[in-house]
């Protein structure tokens, strides 16, 4: 095998060495590099059984043990692993243009069983409906070269939360208490602040664009964020205020204020000169392209940021 620095088989030695520098024990080196060439191999399924049956088809149960115990019981630090990824990989991606954009998101991860931590019946986007799996939500920068996310976090659904049993079977620690997902996304673009990343404007579909309070939170923080919305989310037009004194809604869709409207009615109450047709990319039958109006609103809410790391 050819490891001179400039190959990829070096240039992948180089980086799984920098990662092994961040475990914390000599013990640990063989397991992550074999797992590391496992989730590059083409096997169907990532998990542990048919990638030791890949990376060491003469010894499949002990390399099955082995990869068990790295994943499930190692003591290693999350944190330090993604931390060294962005001292590794980040001045790549910036090489080829600042980071332009921080990208809120999560993932989901179709699963059969019902004992793996947070597995639930939930929204899946591999699969575009409610099905069986985990989440994880992810922050990633990003800019029109590639994407790295700095974050990483599974959800933890309430009725796992709240099971002391399950959670001791599972192995979840203590600590870890029940957060909706734009908690945690907001915990990870704090910690991103702290950590001095650097910024980009904050996107978010309306599964998170929708919550307020992440939306303060982020501007708090001195970003600026492209935001999904749900077509029931309250505002005021453009050029009303608020009555002095009054107070918004303080649950979802009431109407305290007369002049507060959804961000459907205010669309629908539009004139046509306002809408623009926009394409942005081709597609794999025509170009992508949709209407769109800018005007500037109020939002109708009375929420204050959460953030456990102080922000």
């Amino acid at each position: 095998m050819d490891l001179r620095e400039d190959s990829s088989e070096g240039r992948f030695a180089g980086y799984v060495e920098g990662l092994v520098s961040v475990l914390g024990h000599a013990d640990r080196a063989k397991p992550l590099r074999d797992y590391c060439v496992g989730l590059l191999m083409p096997c169907e399924r990532k998990s542990v059984e048919p990638m030791a049956a890949l990376t060491a088809p003469e010894r499949t149960a002990a390399q099955h043990q082995s990869l068990l115990h790295f994943v499930g019981e190692g003591r290693w630090s999350d944190e330090k692993v993604l931390s060294k990824v962005r001292e590794l990989v980040l001045p790549k991606i910036e090489a080829h243009g600042p980071v332009e954009a921080w990208i809120i998101d999560d993932t989901g991860f179709p699963k059969k069983g019902t004992h793996s931590v947070g597995v639930a019946r939930q929204y899946c986007g591999q699969v575009g409906k409610q099905d069986n799996c985990q989440v994880g939500v992810s922050l990633s920068l990003a800019n029109h070269h590639a994407s790295l996310p700095v974050a990483w976090q599974l959800y933890l659904p309430k009725d796992w939360a709240e099971d002391g049993e399950r959670r001791g079977k599972a192995g979840v620690p203590q600590e870890i208490d029940f957060q909706t997902k734009p908690e945690i996304a907001l915990e990870q673009v704090c910690r991103a602040c702290e950590a001095g990343l650097p910024r980009g404007v904050a996107l978010m579909d309306p599964a998170y664009g929708n919550d307020a309070r992440l939306r303060l939170g982020v501007t708090v923080l001195g970003l600026t964020y492209v935001a999904g919305i749900q077509s029931n989310c309250l505002m005021w037009r453009s050029g009303v205020a608020p009555k002095r004194g009054s107070k918004p809604p303080t649950k979802k869709g009431r109407r305290d204020e007369p002049d507060l409207m959804s961000a459907k009615e205010l669309a629908l109450g539009l004139p046509r000169k306002t809408w623009r047709t926009v394409r942005w990319r081709e597609g794999s039958a025509d170009w992508l392209c949709s209407r769109f109006a800018r005007l500037r609103v109020q939002v109708g809410h009375r929420h204050k940021p959460r953030c456990k790391s102080g922000c």
